[in-house]
């Protein structure tokens, strides 16, 4: 039986296609612009032209097909449906086109869950049976992998942690000011920075409108302001995680983006305030690690998805 997997990562930027083997080894892989104003077709016969050429490159017959991504999304009926970087995708079966067109099962998740399934299968979650996966990246999303499988929810909008409320008042995200995507994404912490400039008083070297990129750099360098942002949105993610503990009790929270490049800067805070809202029952058995795959989750996550559907078809 063959062992091969493609993987389909669509981004409102950039997409990929790549071809794997195995527990996670990525043979071979071909990426190019989205170009999203031009429509879905464009895109979806550079996706089918992409994985011809793998396959042909390779000598390869995949088992299945995994796709990645933004919602909002249809898993069962395997349409994607406009998510909001690629707004002309109206009701888009992708599942059935690959099916048609190579002959083999195809599965679709959004990027969050598939992230979650990439660190569980491949990375910093192997070896646990409840994890937690946080995007933190432009915006903050989660994937829940619950009991050794993906948990979506009664309408698949499980994960949407963005949404939940910190505080009545602050930067805004998921259109929610306090949220906790407000506090921790990169769009967050760029209005946490421009807040927290006007009103600071001493040396400054971030620009006038920093970015989340600008408050890393200049945290590395010891800048005082910087660190003071990241120690804000370092606090209101160690609130958010004692509420996901207790109401999840995870044994381990991995987090992707921001959090890797940041870690150091965000941690201090975090602990500290998970420690002081979490239960004592919850806290104790959770690890808050950084997520493994980061440079390729894209990659990874896609394959994932035919990974893990593939071996839940095999338990049948």
């Amino acid at each position: 039986m063959s062992n091969y997997l493609l993987g389909i990562d669509i981004g409102g930027t950039k997409c990929a296609v790549c071809l794997g083997q195995g527990q996670g080894t990525i043979i071979d892989k071909i990426g190019f612009p989205t170009n999203e104003p031009k429509g879905p077709q464009q895109t979806i016969d550079q996706l089918l032209a992409a994985a011809d050429t793998l396959m042909k490159r390779h000598h390869a017959a995949p088992r299945a097909v995994g796709i990645s991504c933004g919602s909002p999304l249809d898993p069962e009926l395997g349409i994607v449906q406009s998510p909001a970087n690629l707004q002309s995708w109206v009701d888009v079966p992708i599942v059935n086109i690959f099916q048609e067109r190579f002959g083999i099962p195809a599965f679709l998740e959004n990027d969050a869950n598939a992230g979650a399934l990439a660190e569980f299968s491949f990375g910093a979650g192997r070896g646990f049976k409840n994890i937690i996966f946080l995007t933190f990246g432009t915006g903050m999303g989660a994937g829940l992998i619950l009991d050794g499988r993906l948990y979506r929810g009664t309408t698949t909008y499980a994960g949407e942690v963005g949404h939940i409320r910190l505080a009545p008042t602050g930067p805004i995200g998921c259109r929610k000011p306090g949220s906790f995507e407000g506090f921790c994404s990169g769009g967050g912490i760029a209005q946490i920075a421009k807040a927290q400039l006007a009103a600071w008083i001493g040396p400054i070297s971030l620009p006038p409108t920093p970015t989340a990129r600008d408050v890393g750099l200049a945290a590395q360098t010891g800048d005082k302001l910087a660190l003071q942002i990241l120690e804000i949105t370092g606090h209101h993610l160690g609130l958010a995680l004692a509420v996901l503990a207790d109401v999840l009790n995870p044994q381990v929270v991995v987090i992707g983006s921001i959090f890797v490049r940041c870690e150091k800067f965000i941690r201090p805070a975090m602990d500290k305030a998970l420690h002081v809202e979490a239960l004592e029952q919850t806290y104790n058995v959770l690890r808050v690690v950084p997520a493994q795959l980061e440079e390729n989750i894209g990659d990874y996550a896609a394959l994932a998805i035919a990974y893990n559907q593939l071996g839940t078809l095999d338990k049948r």
